[in-house]
């Protein structure tokens, strides 16, 4: 399971239906976060990876270090994902994404971990449609962003 976090101060999930374009998730403060998944993730790693994600110290304190979780600070989380996080570009000029979790396997994955994210942080859990063209728009904060992986 990989999962790249970025702070935000305001981010945005359209999903795109041939000319129509419908929002689907929106949070201010708080944590963007692009989820993909490969072959042997499992319950475990999408339980380890919600409790992670909520507890990570990523925003600042009284004193500007980054001392405060999103869990204590309120913020939202918006989960999109991304199999294009596995992609393999070591060879030639187009990605090989064979190294992603199979469509059934990585929407059932998807799912359970943004149950686990709102049980996590009920009530401030959006998402974008799995497996949908979608547009991100987001206002990054800092900036700062991490890669998480299990």
């Amino acid at each position: 399971m990989r999962v790249v976090l970025q702070r935000v101060l305001e981010s945005v999930v359209l999903a795109i239906e041939e000319v129509d374009r419908r929002e689907v998730g929106r949070i201010g403060a708080g944590i963007l976060a692009l989820v993909g998944f490969t072959a042997g993730d499992d319950e475990g790693a999408v339980g380890w990876m919600a409790s992670k994600i909520a507890d990570l110290r990523l925003f600042p304190g009284e004193g500007g270090a980054m001392d405060r979780s999103l869990r204590e600070t309120g913020g939202g989380l918006l989960l999109v994902s991304q199999f294009t996080l596995y992609a393999d570009t070591r060879r030639g000029r187009r990605p090989d994404f064979t190294a992603a979790a199979p469509y059934a396997e990585a929407k059932r994955l998807f799912e359970r971990f943004r149950e686990a994210c709102e049980a996590e942080l009920p009530g401030r859990v959006a998402s974008g449609l799995f497996g949908a063209r979608m547009e991100v728009a987001l206002v990054n904060d800092g900036p700062v962003t991490l890669v998480l992986d299990r």
